[in-house]
């Protein structure tokens, strides 16, 4: 596609979007065509049985929505709309935290709900695919990038944290955050950080599966004045 095209998509979505009322149906040009473009997409998706495919054909369509997201984004008052939405939730699969990210906070902000055919809210979707990325990330990477990558993570899920802090879910989703988040801190090399989310992890679920790991970090940091008084390095 090319620039102008991309400049064009983006201005008339922006100007749509800006024109719907909050909570009312998405309308204009725009949306339509990334409607019926969605119709096809999905309708793709359905016949691809490999949950590895399905997330490698999403990356693809992907950017045949970026601007017209960007538009919504720009230029919205909040009406609901479900191929910005879907959008919000591919990014999510793919691994994309900050493209998902971006757009949960405008449906957030406003208040917008997932579409029909997703069982669960906007807040508890976001914190729960954000952490369960968040870990398989942390689990695949390697021990020379970790700290970096994990330094990223912090980023992310601070941010979904607080975009979800006040949204009712369920008590496990947001352990599970807890969770993420610790586990992040802790490979960035902020013990006390990870302590004090692994603890509300486990306040929240009990069989989250973080009990070792805390009693760990609280021997490890129990033992930082003593190595600081004898001029030993913490052991990491």
């Amino acid at each position: 596609m090319s620039l102008a095209r991309k400049h064009y998509q983006r201005a008339t979505a922006a100007q749509a979007a800006g024109l719907a009322g909050p909570r009312s149906p998405q309308t204009g040009e725009q949306y339509e065509l990334h409607a019926a473009a969605l119709w096809e997409a999905r309708r793709t998706l359905k016949n691809i049985k490999s949950l590895e495919a399905k997330v490698a054909r999403k990356r693809e369509l992907l950017p045949e929505f970026a601007a017209y997201v960007a538009g919504v984004l720009e230029g919205g008052q909040g009406a609901q709309d479900d191929v910005l939405m879907t959008v919000m939730l591919w990014r999510l699969d793919v691994g994309d935290l900050e493209g998902g990210i971006e757009v949960a906070e405008y449906a957030l902000r406003h208040g917008l709900d997932t579409p029909d055919r997703f069982e669960r809210d906007t807040a508890s979707i976001v914190a729960e695919q954000t952490a369960e990325e968040a870990l398989a990330r942390l689990e695949a990477t390697d021990a020379e990038a970790l700290a970096k990558v994990a330094a990223e993570l912090v980023m992310h899920l601070s941010r979904a944290e607080a975009l979800t802090a006040d949204a009712d879910m369920h008590d496990q989703i947001r352990a599970k955050l807890h969770k993420a988040l610790g586990y992040a801190h802790r490979e960035s090399g902020s013990r006390e950080d990870a302590l004090e989310h692994l603890r509300r992890a486990l306040q929240l679920n009990d069989r989250v599966g973080v009990k070792k790991d805390i009693e760990k970090l609280e021997r490890e940091l129990k033992q930082q004045p003593q190595n600081a008084a004898q001029g030993q390095p913490a052991q990491g």
